[in-house]
């Protein structure tokens, strides 16, 4: 069982959640309390899936 909520895996609707949200612009720290991960998590998924964050 993970450790950290970053050991958790993404589900499909996270990721989904992800796109969505940043597609609207949503600031990285609101995008991190929606899907209860750390922001270092969400930045990583971001960025791995080719998208970037707003900072603020």
């Amino acid at each position: 069982m993970p450790d950290t909520f970053e050991d958790r895996p993404w589900t499909i609707e996270q990721v989904q959640q992800l796109k969505e949200l940043v597609a609207e612009k949503v600031p990285a720290e609101v995008i991190s309390m929606k899907l209860k991960r750390p922001q270092t998590s969400v930045h990583a998924k971001a960025s791995e899936l080719g998208m970037s964050l707003q900072l603020h």
